[in-house]
């Protein structure tokens, strides 16, 4: 089977499930999944998690990616550095958005998409 076809089988559900269990085991802190597929047409889901540090963030980053790459999903993009206390992974329907913090405090994504619904959370 080539990366192609097995990347057509992973669901965004379960791309998403693969996120959130991979940052669960590097010890990323409040882990939630946001369905937006009633709100938006251009992404499915986000996936929310915090590290403590920037160093953890890096660790995260690298810890998912090769979670999802070894399930046979590339990332098609990677935004910010860990540095900036915000790293996106874009998994073209899923969308996984890495914080610090202070950073995750700022955003505040979950208020802003408060209407999502909550598929799976991960204290």
């Amino acid at each position: 089977m080539t990366r192609v076809e097995q990347d057509i089988r992973l669901t965004p559900h379960e791309i998403a499930r693969v996120a959130a269990e991979s940052a669960a085991d590097a010890l990323a802190s409040d882990i939630q999944v946001l369905d937006l597929t009633a709100l938006t047409p251009f992404f499915d889901l986000f996936v929310i998690c915090t590290a403590d540090n920037t160093r953890q963030l890096r660790a995260l980053v690298s810890h998912i990616t090769d979670a999802l790459d070894d399930a046979g999903v590339d990332v098609r993009a990677v935004e910010g550095e860990a540095e900036s206390g915000w790293v996106i992974l874009d998994y073209g329907s899923v969308v996984i958005h890495l914080f610090t913090p202070e950073q995750r405090s700022y955003y505040r994504l979950e208020d802003h998409w408060a209407a999502a619904q909550r598929v799976l959370v991960i204290q």
